[in-house]
């Protein structure tokens, strides 16, 4: 993992294909790309429009429920979400602040272009890495296995394996009341080819729907009617800074260059909240029938978890108002974002919506809100490495799998980086299990269950999410890092010796005895480690936090894990890659259709397939001790 001068040319021969092609550099394509890169294999990263790169097409922050986790996961592994985001960040707020640790999260505001600029900077410093800006139109495919990419530009790139991360702009379109325009993105393309391309192969494509409010003009705003939201005095930061020195943040070795951004968590800014009136209710009502989504303009689903605005009323009728967040887009932009007002009602509904809500009876808008049809591909076509089943080589993330959110993107984005690139190198997959972390259990809800509408991660999703806290990310995934060596030599070092320091600490305090039982049943006291062991004191603060947080609750935490032990025997009985589970006798036939959709992996990830009941896992496992083939 390294940052240099060394470029190579463009490459458009066929017998000298890049190790990997990344088709999209938004935040899926940026981490698949860098994950990629830093395990040595030649990256080329295609995008319509380089000026776009992570572009923050939706609301202008990182983190929240569960996502704050995926990008501590994501730092965990090497990524660069985390880091990006703490350097340019403008507000940080630790979310369920009074909870316990395993349902906080941290949440950031970024400088949306910052953040942008910075992430372009990395790629284009990375060594390893070709960026270049071209719409894919086409795979070419070559017995059954993908060989490459067909451009806009009439250049074909050959690749021995290719990411596909093309976010909302397959065949997309904006709707604005009964206005229509072709794009992913105001003020960008649509996606085309690929979609055919991709149906030709015999992958099946579905649509889903997304949104995003208008922006305004804060000195528009009148804020005296609004309540102000500040960050915390302590902000919770998402890269792990004990793993790594400070010099990393902004200092790109070899090329006497300065990566935009300043130090995480200083001058921070606020974010101001009001509510929808009587009269925003009213106007909406009156105008639902102007919606495209409830005039049967669009068809496809959307976000239940993030509805519009039309939706929240008409779905929650017993709400009088619904809470609205102004939120900066930046230090340097007097643009701002109203966040929890989507919609895609016309503009002049928009405009009387807006003059109906407190603080905003005379803003300016600079752009109209819009929803956005695309194509997806179901990702139950897809193995827990994101390889396509149908064509070889082949790899999807973000948005094209059907999930919402630049956290979920980003996570899968970083994973199939991974997984191109080892089995380019023959070696295993990186297959994380739901009991490792949020990233585990989102491809595997994805591979396994599918999804019809955008998938958005709770920590509900997770059943085990108390092993899953936000700051104990490094010591669940360091074993990954090192072995598919996504971080530099003297982190990885880092990160193993700081888990060594833990389990060698933890079996010390559960073991010796301090009065009346261990120093961990002190501890569980209300104790503090540091008054019952005060070398602890000596310990870097990960491993002493951590520390406290396993043995407080450890109880809780061991029947996580005997949970887990059960559920391993399931996963223990292997199944064949390709079987017809219509040949077994007494498998309700509905089960055995999903069987052979899916081909699970083991009985564990057959139990969890959506219609597949215990009644069929049983007779699964019957004839699995007959031997299954």
């Amino acid at each position: 993992m390294e940052e240099g001068t060394h470029r190579l040319p463009l490459k458009l021969s066929p017998h000298d294909p890049y190790d990997v092609i990344v088709c999209g550099a938004g935040h899926a394509g940026c981490e698949a790309a860098l994950s990629a890169a830093r395990m040595g294999s030649q990256v080329l990263l295609l995008t319509g429009n380089v000026d776009t790169i992570a572009q923050m097409s939706c609301n202008p922050a990182i983190g929240g429920q569960a996502k704050g986790q995926i990008v501590r996961e994501i730092d965990a592994l090497g990524g660069e979400m985390a880091i990006n985001t703490d350097t340019t960040g403008i507000q940080f707020r630790l979310l369920n602040a009074s909870k316990g640790p395993a349902v906080q999260a941290p949440r950031a505001q970024c400088d949306k272009k910052a953040y942008q600029y910075r992430m372009k900077h990395t790629l284009e410093c990375q060594k390893n890495i070709t960026l270049f800006q071209a719409i894919g139109k086409g795979l070419v495919y070559k017995e059954g296995k993908v060989t490459g990419v067909e451009t806009n530009l009439d250049l074909t790139f050959h690749g021995k394996t290719v990411i596909l991360t093309t976010g909302t702009f397959l065949q997309a379109i904006m709707h604005i009341g009964k206005n229509t325009n072709e794009g992913g993105r105001m003020g960008d393309f649509s996606a085309k080819g690929i979609s055919g391309s991709l149906q030709k192969a015999g992958i099946e494509l579905q649509r889903l729907k997304t949104g995003t409010p208008p922006r305004i003009l804060g000195s528009s705003i009148d804020f005296s009617q609004t309540r102000e939201q500040k960050g915390d005095d302590e902000p919770t930061l998402f890269a792990f800074y004990e793993s790594r020195g400070n010099e990393e943040l902004f200092h790109v070795e070899q090329l006497g260059q300065e990566k935009l951004g300043w130090a995480p968590g200083t001058d921070q800014v606020s974010c101001w909240m009001t509510d929808t009136s009587d009269e925003t209710e009213r106007i909406i009502k009156e105008n639902l029938h102007l919606s495209p989504l409830y005039s049967g303009i669009i068809k496809s689903s959307g976000p239940r978890y993030c509805p519009s605005i039309e939706d929240k009323f008409v779905r929650f009728e017993d709400k009088d108002t619904h809470r609205i967040f102004l939120e900066p887009e930046g230090r340097n932009t007097d643009e701002w974002y109203i966040n929890g007002l989507s919609t895609s009602l016309p503009l002049d509904v928009q405009l009387k919506m807006l003059a109906s809500i407190p603080g905003l009876e005379n803003v300016q808008i600079t752009r109209p809100a819009y929803a956005v049809e695309y194509d997806f591909a179901l990702p139950t076509q897809l193995f827990p490495t994101l390889e396509s089943k149908k064509i070889e080589n082949l790899f999807f993330a973000g948005q094209i799998n059907g999930t919402s959110g630049y956290e979920e993107a980003a996570g899968q984005g970083l994973i199939a980086g991974v997984n191109a690139t080892a089995k380019l190198n023959g070696m295993d997959p990186m297959i994380l299990g739901r009991d490792e972390a949020y990233l585990g259990v989102l491809v595997d809800d994805l591979v396994t269950k599918g999804t019809q509408e955008p998938y958005r991660m709770f920590t509900s999703r997770a059943e085990y999410r108390l092993l899953l806290n936000h700051s104990s990310a490094e010591f669940r995934l360091q074993h990954y890092s090192n072995q598919y060596d996504l971080v530099p030599e003297h982190r990885g070092r880092y990160m193993k010796d700081a888990y060594d320091k833990f389990n060698t600490w933890f079996n010390k305090i559960e073991t010796e005895r301090y009065q009346n039982g261990t120093y961990g049943d002190a501890l569980r006291r209300t104790a503090q480690l540091a008054e019952v062991l005060p070398e602890a004191r000596e310990l870097p603060s990960d491993v002493l936090n951590q520390l406290e947080y396993s043995i407080r609750y450890k109880g809780y935490l061991d029947r996580e894990y005997r949970h887990i032990e059960k559920f391993r025997n399931l996963e223990k009985v292997k199944l064949p890659a390709t079987f017809d589970y219509l040949r077994i006798k007494g498998l309700r036939k509905e089960s055995a259709l999903k069987l052979n959709d899916i081909q699970p992996r083991n009985l564990s990830q057959a139990s969890r397939i959506s219609g597949v009941n215990p009644a069929d896992i049983s007779i699964l496992m019957v004839v699995c001790k007959q031997d299954l083939t």
